[in-house]
């Protein structure tokens, strides 16, 4: 009989690559989980793990294994979520892992609408990307992730998840004051290729939508700053350190002496397009119901404004 607790740890070893990095997951010694890793192989009969040097990968085996694992975890989810709706009222706690400007966007309102609606539900909040929010969803130290969407949005472990949109926004150009095109009511993006440009960091979503917008636009941006803090843009920005396209959203809680000029793209332009993740079968809990529920209602709401 295979211990499903060993299934935890090669699930872990699956997701993060090393048995270090399961081992902190699990919050475990690289020895303890090294051990299950054995066990589990005398269990099964089979060699799950391929060593190469300080390295290890899932043989076949256990990649075959590592997926009956997934569907176990799925299973149990599905049995809290059914425990949870026989009981009576709503009470409990949920993690949100979610990226900055949607914290102050879409959960922060949630958090303070279930406040009102279901007090003895407790959100606790952690600001992570989506890398990040792959990882924290995958050991169970989030129960949502808010994220956006890109070529390698939440792809660790991406078949344990359940994505929804959530919502999507524009980019608006934002330009230094006195700017060629500042009272312009709109502009091309091809009205940019000259300036010097300020992106956030090469892995961040926003980077790669902004690239791939002057991609098709058939220039290359001339890249002068870098920032993942929008607030810090929009100062440089404001500093005449060149131009930027910034989420629509993330412009709205930028401070008034920070503010440049805002102006909408002409034609079709880049969107950010922003979705939850749960662990497949955890969706029908009523705690995760009732919060997505909220979270939609909130970005409706930021959609209509």
């Amino acid at each position: 009989m295979i211990d499903p607790r060993r299934l935890r740890v090669l699930r872990a070893l699956a997701t993060h690559g090393t048995v270090t990095a399961a081992a902190h997951a699990l919050y475990l010694s690289p020895s303890a989980v090294s051990q299950q890793l054995a066990a589990l192989e005398a269990e099964t009969g089979h060699a799950l793990l391929e060593r190469r040097g300080r390295l290890v990968r899932l043989t076949a085996a256990g990649s075959v294994l590592a997926r009956h694992a997934d569907e176990i975890s799925a299973q149990l989810e599905r049995a809290e979520a059914d425990l949870a709706r026989c009981s009576t009222g709503l009470v409990g706690e949920v993690t949100i892992a979610a990226f900055a400007t949607s914290i102050t966007e879409v959960v922060a309102p949630t958090l303070a609408a279930l406040a009102r609606q279901a007090p003895q539900v407790r959100i606790r909040v952690k600001d992570a990307e989506g890398h990040t929010s792959a990882r924290l969803l995958a050991d169970g130290e989030a129960d949502i992730a808010v994220a956006v969407e890109h070529r390698d949005s939440l792809a660790p472990g991406g078949r344990r998840f359940l994505h929804a949109p959530l919502y999507e926004e524009p980019f608006d150009a934002v330009l230094p004051p006195g700017h060629r095109l500042a009272d312009k009511p709109e502009i091309g993006l091809t009205d940019l290729r000259d300036d010097p440009w300020i992106t956030p960091w090469p892995g961040n979503p926003v980077h790669e939508a902004v690239l791939r917008a002057c991609e098709q636009a058939r220039f290359q941006p001339e890249v002068e700053c870098l920032s993942d803090d929008f607030s810090a843009v929009c100062a440089l920005v404001t500093a005449g350190a060149g131009v930027a396209l910034v989420p629509r959203s993330a412009l709205h809680g930028i401070r008034p002496a920070l503010t440049p000029a805002i102006r909408p793209l002409r034609g079709p332009g880049p969107t950010r397009r922003v979705f939850t993740a749960v662990r497949r079968g955890s969706e029908e809990h009523p705690l995760l119901r009732l919060t997505l529920t909220e979270l939609r209602r909130q970005a409706a709401t930021l959609a209509t404004a």
